[in-house]
């Protein structure tokens, strides 16, 4: 289902990037990508919000890192977030779910209301209330996203939180690694699995869409980036872990035809 006007509670329904320059950040993932930026204005004069489309089709974000991510010089950064029905709500359950409020429930502008957490062994997260931004309206199609996976050093502790806070239920999935399927509606929705390099911290990953992988590792090197792993070839199609070239890191996909 390319084309999205909703999601339901528990689905990653967003990314965006805090990048360290905004503007090489869009100049390498428009030319990667095939994007083109609509940049809404952030009140107070706090910049742009680069909002990336495919055609008609709203699939991302790039935005400049806050003051404080830049003062402690952290790198670049995707963010996953997860719809929520009432984002107030899903606050109050964080704290008694072993998870931590970073960030409490704000309003952005007219487009929604979200906070950002972290989840019991670190990982940060996003959740969002639509009002008029429901998230990505263009999804797993070339240049747009498909897949959210959190990789953690408990994936256990990691899943009973989200059904705790979200009521996301979970599948194991055949494999020598432990990988579990977020499911909403009976439809697998993202993933979680252990960390893939050790002392890695906890994070979600994102996974872009892509016609070749092969293609796509060449064009990003291209354009400054660097291939971190791959192509690795997966049940689901060749994949390949890639930086950009402000330190970035995300993941290409070429899904299979079914």
């Amino acid at each position: 289902m390319p084309t999205r006007t909703s999601y339901l509670q528990g689905t990653p329904n967003w990314v965006d990037l805090q990048s360290t320059d905004q503007d090489g950040a869009k100049s390498f993932y428009g030319d990667l990508f095939g994007w083109t930026f609509d940049d809404q204005p952030i009140p107070d004069g706090g910049g742009v919000y680069s909002m990336a489309m495919k055609g008609d089709g709203v699939v991302a974000a790039i935005g400049g890192q806050p003051p404080d991510m830049t003062a402690q010089n952290m790198p670049s950064m995707w963010n996953t977030y997860i719809a929520v029905d009432d984002v107030d709500a899903a606050a109050t359950r964080v704290d008694a779910a072993g998870g931590k409020i970073l960030m409490p429930p704000f309003d952005v502008m007219q487009v929604g209301r979200m906070t950002f957490v972290a989840d019991p062994t670190g990982a940060p997260i996003a959740l969002w209330q639509a009002n008029s931004h429901i998230g990505a309206t263009l999804v797993n199609e070339a240049g747009t996203i498909s897949w959210n996976e959190l990789q953690t050093d408990d994936v256990q502790a990691a899943a009973n939180f989200y059904a705790a806070v979200l009521g996301i239920t979970t599948e194991a999935q055949p494999g020598e690694m432990p990988y579990l399927t977020f499911k909403v509606d009976g439809r697998d929705v993202a993933g979680i699995t252990v960390a893939q390099a050790p002392g890695t911290p906890p994070s979600w990953q994102v996974y872009f869409a892509v016609e070749d992988t092969a293609a796509a590792i060449a064009k990003a090197e291209k354009l400054g980036g660097t291939t971190i792993a791959g192509p690795i070839d997966t049940p689901f199609g060749a994949m390949a872990v890639l930086r950009d070239p402000q330190g970035g890191f995300f993941n290409v996909i070429a899904v299979l035809a079914t």
